[in-house]
């Protein structure tokens, strides 16, 4: 039995989907073009993993004469989000709290990232008061 299809995006899916993101409706050509020196991606490779992102739901096409235009059905802020969400609950259990310790205790954090996390929970709670 084959494996269940992720909905997740892999690194080559993701390099095209930033390419569809900032350019818009493309060409396979146009991808392959696009695609950054230091990880080309050969025509036939960007067409296969084109395909597998529409069947994901990622992204859908339209004729023009004989090629086909492809397009983004998600934006970037909702695949990441879905992402980081697929994350959670892989890797944390759901859990926020287990994430943000884990983040925090990589010793990476600068001061800069850190002040802006506390300003981000200070809203989140602001928020959350109002609500209820």
């Amino acid at each position: 039995m084959p494996p269940k299809p992720s909905n997740t995006l892999t690194e080559a899916e993701l390099r095209i989907m930033r390419i569809l993101w900032a350019r818009g409706e493309s060409l396979v050509s146009d991808l392959v073009s696009a695609m950054p020196e230091s990880a080309p991606l050969a025509y036939t490779s960007v067409l296969t993993t084109v395909r597998i992102l529409e069947q994901k739901g990622y992204v859908k096409h339209r004729q023009e004469g004989r090629a086909f235009l492809y397009s983004p059905t998600i934006a970037e802020h909702d695949a990441s989000r879905s992402e980081v969400r697929h994350m959670l609950d892989r890797f944390f259990g759901s859990s926020r709290e287990r994430l943000m310790l884990s983040l925090l205790g990589d010793g990476e954090i600068t001061p800069d990232e850190l002040q802006r996390l506390k300003n981000a929970i200070a809203e989140a709670e602001a928020a959350t008061e109002e609500e209820a």
